[in-house]
């Protein structure tokens, strides 16, 4: 086989699996090798497993992420703006692509990259929380693991018995109730972004 049958056979499990999720189908490796018309064993070859593929259908989202993470924190918006626009990004990147949120969740994770991915995530969440809290703009007991949580809470709300119409709409009236509840009440009561806390 050569390099380029090989890209090929990769390009193609790949877009097979991304229409298995779209569709809300297990990915099962040996279902994605049936649908792509390639050989089980050419597939494994790719993907040992079907976390595998699974994390790399949800590493540009996830790249995305990060690089959200990074010009919110060096973005001209103040802290909770910033912080509250990379929460909506965030919760929009698990909507549109559903391989993200498992990925996040994950206690481990089959590629290198992506738990380097998800560490450097979880590192710049911490980095925007820790400058709203040094603002006293956020509920002081909130902490790192709450917001990511919440963001998984959200989505999950939104996406339950709702019709996928529904869910952008739902998750953004949500998300707001969220935000507000973690805003520090005096902070909002000074007018500091309490009038509009999803923004």
């Amino acid at each position: 086989m050569t390099r380029r049958d090989a890209a090929r056979n990769w390009q193609n499990i790949v877009d097979t699996g991304r229409a298995f999720l779209d569709e809300d189908r297990p990915l099962r490796l040996n279902e994605v090798a049936r649908e792509a018309s390639i050989g089980v064993a050419t597939v494994y070859r790719h993907f040992p497993t079907a976390e595998a593929l699974l994390e790399t259908l949800a590493r540009p989202s996830l790249e995305k992420l990060v690089a959200d993470a990074e010009a919110s924190l060096r973005g001209d918006d103040d802290e909770w703006a910033a912080f509250a626009g990379f929460l909506t990004a965030g919760i929009n990147a698990q909507l549109a692509d559903p391989a993200v949120q498992p990925v996040v969740a994950a206690a481990t994770h089959e590629l290198p990259e992506t738990a380097e991915l998800v560490a450097r995530l979880n590192a710049l969440t911490g980095e925007l929380l820790a400058w709203v809290h040094a603002a006293g703009r956020i509920r002081p007991e909130v902490q790192r693991a709450d917001v990511i949580r919440l963001m998984c809470g959200v989505v999950f709300a939104a996406t339950v018995h709702a019709a996928p119409s529904e869910r952008p709409a739902l998750t953004r009236r949500y998300l707001d109730v969220v935000l507000e509840g973690l805003l520090r009440r005096d902070a909002s009561d000074q007018g500091r972004g309490g009038g509009e806390p999803g923004r």
